[in-house]
Protein backbone atom coordinates (compact mmCIF):
# COMPACT_ATOMS: atom_id res chain seq x y z
CA UNK A 1 0.00 0.00 0.00
CA UNK A 2 1.38 3.42 -0.97
CA UNK A 3 -1.17 5.42 0.47
CA UNK A 4 -3.78 6.09 2.99
CA UNK A 5 -6.65 5.79 0.14
CA UNK A 6 -5.48 2.57 -0.57
CA UNK A 7 -4.99 1.14 2.55
CA UNK A 8 -8.37 2.01 3.44
CA UNK A 9 -9.65 0.27 0.25
CA UNK A 10 -8.00 -2.46 1.05
CA UNK A 11 -9.49 -2.52 5.06
CA UNK A 12 -12.88 -2.33 3.39
CA UNK A 13 -12.59 -5.19 1.44
CA UNK A 14 -12.04 -7.29 4.86
CA UNK A 15 -15.21 -6.27 5.97
CA UNK A 16 -18.66 -8.72 5.61
CA UNK A 17 -22.04 -7.70 3.97
CA UNK A 18 -23.01 -4.65 5.56
CA UNK A 19 -26.21 -5.32 7.65
CA UNK A 20 -27.25 -5.94 11.26
CA UNK A 21 -26.43 -9.39 12.10
CA UNK A 22 -27.25 -11.19 15.09
CA UNK A 23 -25.57 -13.09 17.54
CA UNK A 24 -25.61 -16.70 17.30
CA UNK A 25 -25.53 -18.31 21.24
CA UNK A 26 -24.93 -21.75 20.24
CA UNK A 27 -22.22 -20.44 18.19
CA UNK A 28 -20.51 -17.98 19.97
CA UNK A 29 -18.54 -17.41 23.28
CA UNK A 30 -18.39 -14.68 25.96
CA UNK A 31 -15.12 -16.03 27.62
CA UNK A 32 -12.55 -14.93 30.51
CA UNK A 33 -9.59 -15.85 31.93
CA UNK A 34 -8.33 -14.80 35.94
CA UNK A 35 -5.15 -15.22 37.59
CA UNK A 36 -5.56 -17.89 40.88
CA UNK A 37 -3.23 -17.69 43.17
CA UNK A 38 0.11 -17.33 41.58
CA UNK A 39 0.39 -20.97 39.51
CA UNK A 40 -3.02 -20.67 37.87
CA UNK A 41 -5.25 -18.98 35.36
CA UNK A 42 -9.01 -20.09 35.72
CA UNK A 43 -11.44 -19.78 32.47
CA UNK A 44 -14.66 -19.30 32.46
CA UNK A 45 -17.36 -18.25 30.41
CA UNK A 46 -20.98 -16.55 30.42
CA UNK A 47 -23.52 -18.72 28.92
CA UNK A 48 -26.64 -16.56 27.79
CA UNK A 49 -26.35 -13.31 26.19
CA UNK A 50 -27.54 -11.59 22.94
CA UNK A 51 -26.13 -8.94 20.92
CA UNK A 52 -26.26 -7.52 17.19
CA UNK A 53 -23.23 -6.53 15.12
CA UNK A 54 -24.56 -3.50 12.54
CA UNK A 55 -21.45 -3.98 9.49
CA UNK A 56 -21.66 -0.38 7.73
CA UNK A 57 -20.15 0.03 4.42
CA UNK A 58 -16.79 1.09 6.41
CA UNK A 59 -15.54 0.19 10.03
CA UNK A 60 -15.91 3.58 11.40
CA UNK A 61 -19.51 3.10 10.23
CA UNK A 62 -20.23 -0.18 12.13
CA UNK A 63 -21.30 -0.78 15.68
CA UNK A 64 -22.12 -3.52 18.30
CA UNK A 65 -23.96 -3.88 20.95
CA UNK A 66 -24.17 -6.78 23.63
CA UNK A 67 -25.91 -7.62 26.85
CA UNK A 68 -24.93 -10.90 29.22
CA UNK A 69 -27.07 -12.40 31.92
CA UNK A 70 -24.65 -12.47 34.94
CA UNK A 71 -25.99 -15.63 36.63
CA UNK A 72 -24.64 -17.57 33.52
CA UNK A 73 -21.29 -17.65 34.75
CA UNK A 74 -19.53 -20.78 34.73
CA UNK A 75 -16.02 -21.85 35.78
CA UNK A 76 -17.15 -25.61 35.85
CA UNK A 77 -16.58 -25.49 39.58
CA UNK A 78 -20.29 -24.94 41.63
CA UNK A 79 -18.70 -23.30 45.13
CA UNK A 80 -16.71 -21.06 42.81
CA UNK A 81 -19.73 -19.84 40.34
CA UNK A 82 -21.53 -19.17 43.49
CA UNK A 83 -19.14 -16.92 45.04
CA UNK A 84 -18.46 -15.10 41.42
CA UNK A 85 -22.26 -14.08 41.37
CA UNK A 86 -21.95 -12.92 45.04
CA UNK A 87 -21.16 -9.29 45.93
CA UNK A 88 -17.94 -10.09 46.22
CA UNK A 89 -18.12 -10.17 42.59
CA UNK A 90 -20.84 -9.61 40.06
CA UNK A 91 -23.34 -8.93 42.72
CA UNK A 92 -26.12 -10.68 40.79
CA UNK A 93 -28.68 -9.75 42.95
CA UNK A 94 -27.98 -5.97 42.69
CA UNK A 95 -26.69 -6.51 38.74
CA UNK A 96 -28.23 -8.52 36.95
CA UNK A 97 -26.07 -7.85 33.51
CA UNK A 98 -23.50 -6.86 31.93
CA UNK A 99 -23.24 -4.94 28.84
CA UNK A 100 -21.51 -3.21 26.00
CA UNK A 101 -21.80 -0.63 23.68
CA UNK A 102 -19.42 0.11 21.16
CA UNK A 103 -18.71 3.77 20.45
CA UNK A 104 -15.64 3.20 17.77
CA UNK A 105 -14.62 1.17 15.31
CA UNK A 106 -10.86 1.78 13.61
CA UNK A 107 -8.95 -0.38 11.44
CA UNK A 108 -5.52 -1.52 12.94
CA UNK A 109 -3.28 -3.24 10.26
CA UNK A 110 -5.28 -6.35 8.94
CA UNK A 111 -7.31 -6.24 12.01
CA UNK A 112 -9.59 -3.92 13.98
CA UNK A 113 -9.71 -1.88 17.55
CA UNK A 114 -13.44 -2.27 19.16
CA UNK A 115 -13.92 0.62 21.65
CA UNK A 116 -17.07 0.78 23.50
CA UNK A 117 -18.78 0.96 27.03
CA UNK A 118 -18.42 -1.96 29.05
CA UNK A 119 -21.14 -1.83 32.14
CA UNK A 120 -20.47 -4.24 35.38
CA UNK A 121 -21.72 -3.95 38.54
CA UNK A 122 -23.13 -1.01 37.36
CA UNK A 123 -20.02 1.00 36.85
CA UNK A 124 -19.10 1.92 32.91
CA UNK A 125 -16.06 2.36 31.54
CA UNK A 126 -14.17 2.23 28.37
CA UNK A 127 -12.36 -0.73 27.02
CA UNK A 128 -10.51 -1.22 23.68
CA UNK A 129 -10.67 -5.25 22.22
CA UNK A 130 -8.02 -5.92 19.30
CA UNK A 131 -10.74 -7.41 16.98
CA UNK A 132 -10.06 -9.84 14.27
CA UNK A 133 -12.55 -10.59 11.16
CA UNK A 134 -12.55 -14.28 10.30
CA UNK A 135 -14.71 -14.53 7.78
CA UNK A 136 -18.13 -15.08 6.24
CA UNK A 137 -20.23 -17.35 4.14
CA UNK A 138 -23.17 -18.59 3.61
CA UNK A 139 -25.28 -19.76 7.00
CA UNK A 140 -27.80 -23.05 8.12
CA UNK A 141 -30.21 -20.92 6.98
CA UNK A 142 -31.27 -20.70 3.17
CA UNK A 143 -29.99 -17.60 1.89
CA UNK A 144 -28.41 -16.23 4.73
CA UNK A 145 -25.16 -15.08 5.90
CA UNK A 146 -22.71 -15.57 8.52
CA UNK A 147 -19.65 -14.05 10.09
CA UNK A 148 -16.93 -14.81 12.58
CA UNK A 149 -14.77 -12.32 14.70
CA UNK A 150 -13.13 -12.88 17.55
CA UNK A 151 -12.06 -10.05 19.68
CA UNK A 152 -9.73 -9.69 23.37
CA UNK A 153 -9.25 -7.03 25.76
CA UNK A 154 -7.55 -6.79 29.30
CA UNK A 155 -9.38 -5.02 32.18
CA UNK A 156 -8.59 -4.41 35.66
CA UNK A 157 -11.65 -5.82 37.60
CA UNK A 158 -10.58 -2.91 40.53
CA UNK A 159 -12.05 -0.68 37.98
CA UNK A 160 -15.55 -1.89 37.77
CA UNK A 161 -16.00 -2.43 41.57
CA UNK A 162 -14.71 -5.49 42.05
CA UNK A 163 -12.35 -5.50 45.17
CA UNK A 164 -12.33 -8.57 46.58
CA UNK A 165 -9.07 -9.02 48.25
CA UNK A 166 -8.64 -12.35 49.25
CA UNK A 167 -5.13 -12.27 50.48
CA UNK A 168 -4.00 -16.46 51.94
CA UNK A 169 -1.75 -16.53 55.12
CA UNK A 170 1.61 -16.36 52.96
CA UNK A 171 0.51 -13.13 51.71
CA UNK A 172 -0.60 -14.81 48.36
CA UNK A 173 -3.22 -12.97 46.39
CA UNK A 174 -6.39 -15.31 45.66
CA UNK A 175 -7.65 -13.76 42.58
CA UNK A 176 -5.49 -11.58 40.12
CA UNK A 177 -6.62 -7.96 39.21
CA UNK A 178 -6.55 -8.35 35.75
CA UNK A 179 -9.11 -10.18 34.21
CA UNK A 180 -8.48 -10.99 30.19
CA UNK A 181 -11.86 -10.69 27.61
CA UNK A 182 -12.09 -13.47 25.33
CA UNK A 183 -15.06 -13.54 22.73
CA UNK A 184 -15.52 -16.03 19.77
CA UNK A 185 -18.96 -14.42 18.19
CA UNK A 186 -20.77 -16.36 15.13
CA UNK A 187 -23.64 -14.17 13.50
CA UNK A 188 -26.47 -13.97 11.16
CA UNK A 189 -28.02 -11.64 8.96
Amino acid sequence: MTNLAEARSAQSNNLPEAGVYTIDLTHSTVGFVARHLVAAKVRGQFTEFEGTLSIGETPESSSVEATVKAASITTNNETRDNHLKSADFLDLENFPTLSFKSTKITPKGSDYELTGDLTLRGVTKPVTFALEFLGSGPSMTAGGVAVGFEARAEIDRRDFNVNFEGVLENGSVVVGNKIVLELAVEAHK
